[in-house]
């Protein structure tokens, strides 16, 4: 019984995991992404768009999936994982680089004089226990003066001196102080910048200004090394002859600006503000009350007066 038919009948219906194109897709298994650079079909991407995309998106997911088994596995209660290797894709940065942060006072000061940074350990030996202690923190070596059984004390030391606290008041104040350097640090680093700039336009505008008070307008003075040249301002003139259109612009320009000009001082001159504040006036006379409640009491006032010469 020959079967072939059949066997190639029901193999059609499954496409090959092999994926075969003219410009090889590009897998990144770091990123899981796949990069089909081969050009569209235009005739089977306009006849039945669906299928096209189906089939594309097909050929990367068996590309991606193929490339995935390739990777060495280790077993786990969960099933066997594969280890992603580093990404190949270049992505681009959502934000800048970051600008380097300018070095601190310290930081200046051990560059001038050679000082190499040395990482102080965690841990510092304890001759009287003879065991390894914190250098901070809990039962740290920082507070053995506050935590041991006896103490110093000075002849001339005062009746109420508790020499715990005294140690612990250094302690702290030394924390504060580090902690001080630290705020003045960054506010230093923060303003560095913006400060040389202005700095710098201030120390230009201030030797412009003296560069032109002398009596010659520094015309004769010696200028030094590099120094660059003032810019000063320069006039524009109108040109001499102009069209009659630009004329009549410029002249209904000056009109206007002096019809704004009587106005406004008509207007000023009418309401009298410069010489009486009419509402700071009203203010003072009703307590505060305002202008109606002013209205309303000299009218209360009137109606009393009526009814009292009637009588």
């Amino acid at each position: 019984m020959d079967v072939s038919n059949i066997l190639a009948l029901h193999a059609a219906k499954f496409q090959s995991v092999t994926v075969e194109k003219e410009t090889p897709l590009d897998v990144d298994t770091g990123f899981l992404t796949v990069t089909d650079l081969t050009p569209i079909d235009e005739d089977s991407y306009k006849s039945n768009l669906e299928e096209y995309l189906q089939m594309t998106a097909r050929d990367g997911i068996q590309a991606l999936v193929a490339a995935l088994y390739s990777l060495p596995t280790q077993p786990s209660p969960d099933g066997p994982l594969a280890q992603l290797p580093a990404p190949t894709t270049q992505l681009p940065r959502a934000k800048p680089l970051p600008k380097p942060k300018p070095p601190t006072k310290w930081e200046r000061f051990a560059a001038a004089k050679g000082i190499q940074k040395r990482v102080r350990e965690k841990k510092v030996w304890d001759e009287e226990r003879q065991e390894w202690v914190n250098r901070w923190g809990k039962d740290g070596k920082n507070k053995e003066k506050e935590e041991q059984w006896i103490h110093e004390v000075k002849a001339d030391a005062p009746v109420d001196h508790d020499p715990v606290k005294a140690a612990r008041d250094v302690r702290i104040s030394r924390v504060a102080k580090n902690e001080r350097q630290r705020l003045q640090n960054n506010a230093r680093a923060q303003t560095a910048a913006g400060d040389r700039e202005e700095r710098k336009k201030d120390l230009e505008k201030t030797l412009a200004t003296t560069r032109i008070s002398t009596a010659s307008m520094g015309r004769f003075d010696k200028k030094l090394d590099g120094e660059k040249k003032l810019r000063g301002v320069k006039r524009k003139f109108e040109a001499a002859e102009t069209s009659v259109e630009q004329e009549k612009q410029a002249s209904l320009a000056v009109l206007s600006k002096l019809d704004g000009d009587v106005k406004r001082a008509r207007r000023e001159k009418g309401t009298g503000d410069g010489v009486l504040n009419v509402r700071k006036a009203i203010r003072n006379v009703s307590k505060g009350k305002g202008g109606i409640a002013l209205a309303r009491e000299a009218n209360r006032k009137g109606v009393k007066g009526k009814r009292g010469g009637k009588r």
